[in-house]
């Protein structure tokens, strides 16, 4: 019981991360500022990509994710 919480709670320290990656993401989308889109764009998917290789997201879920990402991102273009 100690390490699964342990690693309920690194699981979800990782999970909050991501979602603060795409949070700021979406952010700098709004305000129109494609330098800031780029950066955080790269940092969520590579930490969608290292969930999934972790097993922390399935990963399908996280290429889900990350296309849905891309398609705001080239929306902006």
């Amino acid at each position: 019981m100690r390490q699964a919480e342990k690693r309920r709670m690194r699981n979800k320290s990782r999970k909050s991360e991501i979602k603060t990656y795409i949070r700021r993401f979406e952010a700098a989308l709004q305000r129109g500022d494609r330098d800031e889109c780029e950066v955080y764009l790269a940092k969520a998917v590579k930490a969608l990509d290292k969930a999934a290789g972790d097993g922390i997201l399935h990963k399908n879920n996280a290429a889900n994710r990350k296309s849905r990402l891309m398609r705001k991102f080239n929306a902006l273009s």
